[in-house]
């Protein structure tokens, strides 16, 4: 990590690591996202499930838990603390030129961002993603940039 100014501060793009958890975050979704459908939805004519109404809020909660109040909770997502990556607010140049090793913890509307534009981040099999992170210096996704944040390694000592 570069700690001359805001504007030369770079991160790595962790993206194997970036992919993985992605992978782990989206398969305890739709994972629980099918058992609920399979247990509450109408099986439909290509043996798929069928949600309607408020049930199709379940798994909007299911994303928001997992996601946004996981993050929240734990510092990172499931599948960041298992590949041992952590989100931290964008330092400004104060704190670059004043480094003392401590991270700024994301907010709850940061955390809300950054997962909004998930949907975008992982379409075309997450390729718009590794795209973006491979082309700017903090190693950010869309999400990342719109809620001033960057993905580091966990620090396992905070």
């Amino acid at each position: 990590m570069n700690t001359n100014n805001s504007e030369h501060f770079t991160t790595k793009p962790f993206i194997g690591k970036r992919i993985a958890a992605a992978l782990i975050d989206y398969i305890a979704i739709y994972g629980l996202t099918y058992v609920y459908a399979s247990a509450f939805g109408l099986e439909d004519t290509s043996g798929g499930f069928v949600l309607s109404g408020s049930q199709i809020l379940v798994p909007v909660i299911l994303w928001f838990l997992l996601t946004v109040v996981t993050e929240q909770l734990l510092g990172a997502t499931i599948g960041n603390g298992i590949v041992g990556l952590m989100p931290i607010s964008v330092p400004d140049s104060y704190m670059i030129n004043n480094y003392n090793g401590k991270h700024q913890r994301i907010s709850f509307g940061q955390s809300l961002k950054r997962h909004m534009l998930d949907f975008v981040d992982i379409s075309f099999f997450g390729i718009v993603g590794i795209i973006v992170v491979k082309s700017n210096d903090k190693s950010q996704r869309l999400g990342d940039m719109w809620a001033k944040t960057v993905v580091i390694k966990a620090d396992r000592n905070r």
